[in-house]
């Protein structure tokens, strides 16, 4: 795919009144290494131009991948080198030993790891969301032809035939562990003693499925669109069902790296919002991005897995069709990319309510340590991109209980199914 023609190695005057207008702002607070708004060494040049991005096989990796692919890195003085991985583990693991400069990660991950309930323990930093929406629940073909279709019919199946049920996410402290254990348990069924679940990556959830692994599973496309075209399972229901425009993947790194290397970092966030803004600019964007996605390096499936749902032409295997105006978005005016500090809080109250965390955490306070806020500010602000005017925000999820980041702890404790 070629280039556009702004895509040039060399500095070019839009990237420096860019960077000169982010350096005008003032600096974020998070990164308090570099205190007073000063570019180190008084240059916008990034002090990294090899940037490496590691990415799961997923549709949601598409933003990092058409920054390179597309040049806008090149644009902002960088190099994305974007490094395909295995699993969520892997991710992590590369992440903290600093083999990946910064990650297409799982919002619950990057907390994971900050207050080290997932394994090491390192501060970390999410730069901007990815994605809102896009992800699902798949249930085997076998217990929807026995009536288990969404929640409810499942439980009802769950207590008529009475057996060790298996289901999976991704990451312990993942999102579709949150979403998997939260939609079972508004269903009645409780994940902790009513059901087994494990952790599989996610372009192995498909032939896991294939062979009785689990009967069903939480993922990011196109492996749930995939298992219905390959006639082994259904869409009981999208995320976006469980929690409209809830957050998904992020643009995760360390703290010490947002500390090192903050031109860097900005000019990764500007060309990685740059490929946001140019995937959801029009049908034909998203047309080209499945095409490129689609490929070996990157997810290595058929086009037409990722085609029809990024464009909201949903199916359920069961033949039922829709429509659904909330499918995966990457920008959508901007509304996508910021990091609510109330979307970190709320991984942070799953993570409590079904036993990750033992105690309650300062939820304000990591999430203002981890969401990179006012660097986002920073860095939209330059390139005109509208950015809310509350670090909070409300939402409904599908069970009709409200989060709103108000009164987390009480949140937390408030659901009748727990560990």
């Amino acid at each position: 795919m070629t280039a556009p023609d702004n895509s040039t190695s060399t500095p070019n005057p839009q990237r420096r009144s860019l960077l000169a207008a982010a350096a005008a702002l003032p600096f974020a607070t998070g990164l308090s290494g570099l205190a007073g708004g000063a570019w180190a060494q008084g240059s916008d040049k990034p002090e990294k131009e090899e940037v490496r991005i590691g990415f799961i096989p997923l549709t949601d990796c598409a933003s990092v991948v058409m920054a390179a692919v597309l040049g806008f890195d090149k644009k902002y003085g960088v190099k994305i080198i974007p490094t395909k991985e295995a699993s969520w583990a892997g991710v992590r693991d590369k992440l903290v030993n600093g083999e990946l400069d910064m990650a297409h990660v799982l919002y619950g991950l990057v907390y994971g790891v900050h207050l080290g309930t997932s394994g090491p323990k390192k501060d970390m930093a999410v730069l901007m969301n990815l994605n809102n929406n896009g992800q699902a629940i798949t249930l085997s073909k076998a217990l929807a032809d026995k009536g288990a279709v969404d929640g409810p019919s499942l439980a009802k199946v769950m207590a008529a035939n009475p057996r060790e049920y298996t289901f999976a996410g991704t990451f312990p402290t993942g999102t579709h562990a949150m979403w998997m254990h939260y939609w079972l348990a508004a269903a009645g069924i409780n994940p902790m003693s009513g059901a087994k679940l494990i952790t599989v990556p996610p372009p192995q959830m498909v032939a896991n499925m294939r062979v009785g692994n689990m009967d069903g599973f939480c993922v990011g496309e196109p492996w749930n669109h995939r298992a219905i075209m390959d006639g082994i399972g259904i869409t009981a229901n999208t995320t976006q069902d469980l929690w409209k425009d809830h957050p998904e993947k992020v643009l995760g790194t360390t703290a010490e790296f947002t500390q090192k290397y903050p031109n860097t970092t900005r000019a990764v966030m500007m060309a990685v919002l740059e490929a946001s803004r140019w995937i959801d600019a029009s049908l034909s964007n998203k047309l080209k991005m499945a095409e490129t996605v689609a490929q070996k390096a990157y997810i290595n499936t058929g086009v037409d897995a990722i085609n029809q749902r990024i464009l909201g032409r949903y199916q359920n295997g069961l033949g039922k069709t829709w429509d659904d105006p909330n499918h995966m978005k990457f920008f959508n005016d901007g509304a996508v990319n910021y990091p609510y500090l109330s979307d970190g809080m709320w991984f942070l109250t799953q993570h409590k309510r079904w036993g990750l965390l033992k105690a309650h955490p300062d939820y304000l306070a990591v999430a203002k340590q981890v969401n990179q806020a006012a660097l986002y500010k920073q860095v939209a602000g330059a390139m005109g991109i509208s950015v809310p005017k509350s670090d909070f925000r409300t939402s409904k999820l599908m069970d009709g209980v409200v989060w709103d980041g108000k009164d987390p702890a009480k949140y937390a404790d408030g659901f009748k199914i727990k560990a």
